[in-house]
């Protein structure tokens, strides 16, 4: 069975009219916004789903990717301001907010951003000195951001962060670098040496002068007692009361004699006394401290010690290794 002519007219409008459909119809992915251009001038924005443009009059302009993007900046020699050379590279992040901007106001969108954030990492690294680029790179990066976020900003391109990876100086300034921070250490290690001996040294003195004062003060009051007991002595004897003369003498007479005999050099003493004279001697200090202090080794109350016998002076000398006295008259 043939086709008319009619009928075979029919079925190619039918086919067309779907060509034409299938031409006008047009799906946008999430993520990206599509420019519609009639007779080469554009006209919309179409967004993400399905969408409609009259086949042959419109067509499809530039895909825009809406996404935020990364371009990595490739490694570039910098001069910093002393005058010492470093490789910098880095990484850029934009994200396009503008479709119709970022398709007809630039020309090459990536070239253009890398070439803007290369130039203006030679400028900004380029007028700091090396020590700054190694300390300050949260400071870099906020400025290269400000500036290049302002250039961008007709292109309709929002840039969302800037960085700098790696700064790498030459290798004999790391080698400089590493002995300067060196001597830097050793410096300060030698400072707090110092210091802390000085502070020893200070807190050494501040105790001589402590324990100084201490013994001074210690003098002092030995002086003062034994001030004290020379004026009752004194007092006594102005009373006419000669036992505590007495006494007192035959107290440094016997410490002198317990001396004298427990020195390890002193084996012979001569003695220019009888021995009933020292006997004597002991037997009046025992009386007088029997009358003080009574039998029973306490002091009587309103009981004064009686008299002490008088105790001749005598001439005392050690010698040799004999351990013998002797006792001239």
């Amino acid at each position: 069975m043939f086709l008319s002519g009619f009928e075979i007219a029919i079925l190619v409008f039918a086919v067309l009219v779907l060509l034409v459909i299938f031409a006008g119809v047009k799906t946008v992915p999430q993520g990206h916004n599509y420019t519609v251009e009639r007779f080469g001038r554009y006209t919309r924005t179409l967004s993400p789903g399905l969408n409609l443009i009259v086949p042959f009059v419109e067509r499809i302009g530039a895909r825009m990717n809406m996404m935020e993007q990364v371009l990595d900046v490739p490694t570039q020699e910098v001069i910093t301001r002393d005058n010492a050379i470093v490789a910098v590279d880095g990484v850029a992040f934009y994200q396009v907010l503008n479709a119709p901007q970022a398709a007809y106001q630039v020309s090459g969108l990536q070239n253009a951003i890398l070439n803007l954030t290369m130039t203006n990492i030679r400028s900004v690294m380029g007028s700091m000195d090396l020590d700054e680029l190694l300390s300050n790179r949260d400071q870099i990066n906020d400025r290269l951001l400000h500036i290049v976020d302002n250039a961008t900003s007709p292109w309709g391109i929002k840039m969302t962060r800037v960085e700098i990876k790696d700064i790498n100086p030459p290798a004999n300034l790391v080698e400089s670098m590493a002995r300067q921070m060196m001597a830097e250490r050793n410096k300060r290690a030698q400072i707090l040496e110092a210091e802390g001996l000085k502070q020893a040294q200070v807190l050494e003195a501040e105790g001589r002068r402590e324990a100084a004062f201490r013994d001074a003060e210690a003098r002092e009051r030995a002086a003062e007692a034994e001030a004290r007991a020379t004026q009752v002595v004194s007092e006594a004897i102005a009373a006419g009361d000669m036992n505590a003369v007495n006494y007192f003498v035959a107290q440094k007479y016997t410490e002198a004699m317990a001396k004298i005999g427990s020195a390890p050099n002193s084996k012979v003493v001569l003695m220019p006394l009888e021995a009933s004279a020292v006997i004597g001697s002991l037997g009046g200090i025992g009386q007088i401290a029997k009358e003080v202090f009574g039998e029973d080794g306490k002091q009587q109350p309103g009981r004064r010690s009686s008299r002490l016998p008088n105790v001749p002076a005598h001439s005392v000398a050690t010698t040799g290794t004999a351990t013998d006295t002797q006792g001239e008259r």
